[in-house]
């Protein structure tokens, strides 16, 4: 036997080799989180309609469930509703649970199969399928579509087109399903949309916000797009605490939930003489409408939640940049009161000033 294999090939072999141990990981983390959730519905199900104690808590049982376990990723009050949800639209799942008894001795998953909510139709798609195929994100896109044709057709083309949680809700927001129907040439419908698609791979599973709390991981620590962004960021934050201007540090990669949406605010401070938040965001790229409107929408989302008695509203502050030049907007979203705006043109850095401390330091961390 000839073992003797090029520099080519070795590069080859052991590409091959980390893209099927990854895909292994993708789909171990997947089927972990998907499982739990699908069980953790289950047991609030049986709970529902056999709990010893049921009638102490009744309308409060999800919010006494959610602080009892605080400590535990992804289990709000709204979550533990979606994932009780999730277990009576998918009841064929229980088939892949029942592989668990075998090696695992969780209690209550034994009688679990004897409890499941039964429903008018399931998907002709096997249960070790879809939970390998789809991530529990994509099935919390496809849990609230009531008709089960319509439900199974997104299924379907997902699972085909290796779809990314991004390209599932942008196929269901474009009305893919209703769009198919109407085509006359549906083939080639199909055709163009799996074409252009969006697929899954790792590293967009490691960036799910379900995952990695699931796993245990902080924002910062998966959510920055690029090490030149980091850096960047690391920077912003120092120089605007060491401005002196009443800048008090509260978050980086603040994760907000608008909506479904799960949103990353890349650094938020609170100023002390200004009485109100200050939001900043870095984008490695011009500027442009569509920044100042995401920007925008946290400032709104935070002027509407976290503002306290006495706050002013949240101002922010968009840093764009490319290799060459800065540009530095500041957002008043709206304010009207302009004694306050006037406090704020004195009591934040001059647009000048950020936009020469920006150009520096992109060149310091680009020469490096």
């Amino acid at each position: 036997m000839n073992n003797s294999k090029s520099f080519t090939q070795l590069v080859s072999e052991i590409s091959s080799l980390n893209q099927e141990f990854s895909n292994e990981a993708k789909q171990a983390i997947n089927t972990s989180l998907t499982l739990r959730n699908w069980c953790i519905g289950g047991y609030i199900h049986a709970y529902e309609l056999n709990g010893l104690d049921r009638a102490n808590y009744g309308d409060r049982l999800m919010s006494e469930l959610a602080k009892s376990l605080k400590g535990i990723p992804n289990c709000n009050r709204r979550q533990l509703y979606d994932y009780l949800q999730f277990y009576s639209r998918y009841p064929q799942i229980v088939q892949t649970v029942s592989a668990l008894l075998q090696s695992h001795s969780f209690q209550g998953l034994v009688d679990m199969r004897s409890k499941v909510p039964t429903v008018s139709a399931q998907s002709p798609i096997e249960a070790q399928t879809l939970v390998s195929k789809l991530s529990y994100s994509m099935f919390k896109l496809l849990v609230p579509i009531e008709d089960d044709t319509k439900r199974t057709f997104y299924e379907m083309e997902a699972v085909r087109g290796n779809w990314s949680v991004r390209e599932l809700k942008r196929q269901i927001n474009s009305l893919y399903y209703e769009r198919s129907g109407l085509s006359i040439n549906k083939k080639k419908l199909a055709e163009m949309i799996q074409t252009d698609a969006e697929q899954d791979s790792l590293q967009a599973v490691i960036r799910d916000p379900y995952v990695f709390e699931f796993l245990g991981l902080k924002s910062k620590e998966v959510m920055s797009e690029s090490h030149l962004e980091d850096e960047l960021l690391n920077k912003m934050e120092k120089f605007l605490l060491e401005l002196g201007h009443g800048f008090c540090f509260e978050a980086r990669q603040k994760r907000i939930l608008i909506g479904n949406t799960h949103n990353f605010i890349d650094l938020v401070f609170y100023h002390r003489i200004l009485k109100c938040h200050v939001l900043v965001e870095l984008k490695l790229t011009g500027f442009n409408h569509e920044n100042i409107g995401q920007l925008n929408t946290y400032l709104t989302w935070y002027h509407k939640n976290m503002m306290s008695e006495g706050d002013n509203p949240p101002i922010g502050i968009l840093l764009c940049t490319d290799k060459d030049h800065a540009f530095v907007e500041y957002a008043l979203a709206g304010m009207e009161n302009s004694l306050f705006v006037s406090k704020y043109q004195l009591g934040l850095p001059k647009k000048e000033e950020m936009q020469k401390f920006i150009e520096e330091k992109l060149r310091e961390v680009v020469n490096k």
